[in-house]
């Protein structure tokens, strides 16, 4: 499904995905401070947008500290960071969260979060107010990754002008990826991480089946995930008949992967990475991803080296007939510290031009 900002409803604009544009009639003034924010279950992390592509007084909230979305923002914007970089009120702004968006009312899965988009514009007064899914956002920033920031894995050239993939294991497995349209992108609205598991080994093939005895389906997400990382550990620990092995969360199998002192960690963790490449290489085939596919989310940037070295693109390109197609398809991992920024801005950019037109419309 695409994301394109088309349809007018009760109090703004709304998107074919449901996502909601809040605004009033006031036309926007331009490049002045813009309020950005990219939300997660636990930490809320915001920007001002004071030029194209520059970002100032970040900060991060911890969402536990506010009791409501409303209160971090107004936090935020009465600090005295950014009162010294605004000489006026921020009058537009865009949010990046980790939630579905589907008409006015959100209300956060991993938080007890719950706001009304339009209830939060009038409240901070702002003239227009985005408010888009996390991957969404993600996927919107792609094109504007500085070369710096992104490093690419294995071979490939990217081909113009066409489709681009994301993935990124993190709380869950976000899937989403943008396709040209003119000199626009549109960015797609996916579940792809909810996808049925495909082992590619007996190893594998044994993981399924354990997973399988709790839960009746296993998906892509119940296994590339941090929640994933901590299946598949105890699981292979099991396999292994190590059943006195000490309960791990995901940070520290990681942890203990990248620094070598357990062995069952070194082979979730490398079990994790030859896994999530069948799924991208999946991923870059049903969107004909020429473009390149991506990789973010919170897990995969912390591994460095051991994801360089892993399967992970042996396993992308191993699709039997297609493996030369997906040789020639690059992948990408991300490497900026908030490009949920950059998306949310070129989205709000997108928003302000919809409105300028319809304002010259009503004129």
């Amino acid at each position: 499904m695409l994301t394109s900002f088309m349809y007018r409803s009760g109090s703004g604009i709304e998107n074919m995905n449901g996502e909601m544009l809040s605004n009033n009639p006031k036309k926007s003034d331009g490049m002045s401070p813009r309020l950005l924010a990219d939300i997660g279950g636990t930490n809320a992390r915001f920007a001002l947008e004071v030029a194209s592509h520059e970002f100032v007084a970040i900060a991060v909230l911890a969402c536990n500290a506010y009791p409501d979305l409303q209160s971090a923002v107004a936090a935020y914007l009465s600090s005295p960071e950014v009162l010294a970089a605004c000489s006026s009120a921020v009058k537009n702004a865009a949010i990046a969260i980790a939630n579905p968006v589907d008409g006015d009312v959100v209300r956060m899965t991993n938080h007890h979060w719950t706001f009304s988009i339009e209830a939060l514009r009038l409240a901070a007064g702002f003239d227009h107010l985005v408010v888009v899914n996390d991957f969404t956002a993600l996927a919107m920033a792609l094109p504007h990754l500085a070369a710096n920031e992104r490093v690419q894995i294995g071979g490939g050239q990217p081909q113009a002008n066409r489709a681009i993939g994301l993935i990124g294991p993190g709380t869950g497995l976000g899937v989403s990826g943008i396709i040209p349209s003119g000199s626009h992108w549109l960015p797609l609205s996916s579940e792809g991480g909810h996808v049925s598991f495909s082992p590619s080994d007996e190893t594998e093939i044994a993981i399924l089946r354990q997973v399988w005895t709790e839960y009746p389906h296993a998906s892509a997400e119940r296994l590339i995930s941090g929640m994933g990382l901590e299946l598949m550990y105890r699981i292979l620990a099991q396999i292994d008949h190590q059943s006195g092995m000490a309960e791990m969360n995901a940070a520290d199998i990681t942890g203990r992967a990248l620094d070598g002192s357990c062995a069952i960690c070194s082979r979730t963790v490398s079990y994790f990475c030859a896994m999530l490449g069948t799924v991208a290489g999946n991923l870059a085939m049903t969107l004909g991803a020429t473009g390149g596919v991506y990789i973010g989310g919170g897990i995969v940037p912390r591994l460095g080296d051991f994801f360089v070295q892993s399967a992970f693109r042996q396993r992308f390109e191993a699709k039997g007939r297609f493996a030369d197609y997906l040789a020639q398809i690059p992948t990408y991992l991300i490497t900026a510290e908030y490009p949920a920024f950059l998306g949310v801005s070129a989205i709000l950019n997108e928003r302000l031009a919809l409105s300028d037109i319809a304002g010259i419309a009503d004129i």
